[in-house]
């Protein structure tokens, strides 16, 4: 009896299309994480990384902004799981984002450029999101 994959084994094999499954995985896992942490503040104090400008336009709290902040970071790991392609775009968008922000407090230069990092993996998910796709436009 033939059994139904949902991936063709010989894709498995295919370092490119490894390269795809990881990033999309770390980028869909990891915003999700973090996301449900600014509920938490388990790995850190969130509202410390805020830059003071910027919680001087939100309304509210900088723990109310990183409520905010984490549903949106929720909603882009579901959206790198369910649309790569411009779950990818989201990412980046957001990390310049982050990126900014941490530019302007000073001490958190270094995670500004470990986000660039990820700013640039994200948009070499959505690329290799789109060369996936026209592979293989049912997936």
């Amino acid at each position: 009896m033939a059994t139904v994959s949902l991936v063709d084994r010989s894709r498995l094999r295919d370092p490119a299309y490894q390269g795809f499954l990881l990033l999309r995985t770390v980028f869909a896992v990891a915003p999700i994480l973090f996301g449900l942490d600014k509920f938490a503040n388990l790995l850190v104090d969130w509202p410390t990384y805020l830059a003071p400008w910027i919680d001087g336009i939100v309304p509210g709290s900088a723990q109310t902004a990183m409520y905010i902040v984490g549903v949106i970071e929720i909603a882009a790991g579901i959206l790198v799981a369910v649309a790569p392609r411009i779950g990818g775009y989201v990412v980046a968008v957001w990390l310049a984002g982050i990126i900014i922000n941490l530019l302007t407090v000073p001490g958190f230069y270094d995670i500004a450029l470990r986000d660039f990092g990820l700013l640039v993996g994200a948009l070499a998910l959505a690329r290799l999101a789109e060369a996936e796709h026209q592979k293989h436009p049912a997936h």
